[in-house]
């Protein structure tokens, strides 16, 4: 059925999904600090399964690729919050999101992070939820420590962009 699912077939891709859908909800369950962004994480966590099983290379470390999915998702806040504070260049961004709920900041920075273009996506993910120096970061991607560089600063711009789309300019929403 995991061969199925990554090679295209609809059926067994749903069927997956379903059959590890408790899997997930187990997870979430012992990785979130709060139990009302569960259902969050689990449907995040289907979502992202869902476009990347094709991704997993080995069917026996599915598991362990969910869990580490799941702790990433379930600190989002996390990373908004230590790491999102530093990128805030104005204070009307930084008042603007301390008034957002801390669930819904958690799903517009899963979904701000989902839009974001794989190259993107990954050099984010290495650097901001598993914390790799950029040296770590360039040499994990096969780049030079200035192209991982950028590709950290354009991608952090466009989860900026994607969550606070007024801009830097003008008055407070």
């Amino acid at each position: 059925m995991f061969a199925a699912a990554q090679a295209g077939d609809g059926a067994a891709l749903e069927r997956l999904l379903r059959e590890l859908q408790p899997d997930i909800r187990r997870y979430a369950r012992r990785q979130c600090h709060k139990s009302s962004a569960i259902e969050d994480v689990v449907q995040e966590a289907l979502i992202v399964l869902y476009r990347r099983v094709g991704t997993v290379r080995d069917p026996l470390a599915l598991a362990g690729w969910i869990l580490r999915m799941v702790t990433r998702l379930c600190m989002l806040p996390v990373l908004g919050l230590m790491r999102g504070v530093e990128e805030l260049t104005e204070r009307h961004e930084a008042e603007y999101f301390a008034r957002l709920p801390q669930d819904e900041l958690r799903m517009d920075l899963a979904r701000a992070l989902e839009s974001l273009p794989p190259i993107y996506r990954e050099v984010i993910l290495l650097r901001d939820m598993e914390q790799l120096t950029i040296s770590e970061v360039a040499a994990r991607l096969a780049v030079t420590r200035e192209a991982a560089k950028s590709r950290i600063h354009r991608g952090r711009v466009l989860l900026r962009e994607y969550l606070h789309p007024q801009g830097s300019t003008g008055s407070a929403p």
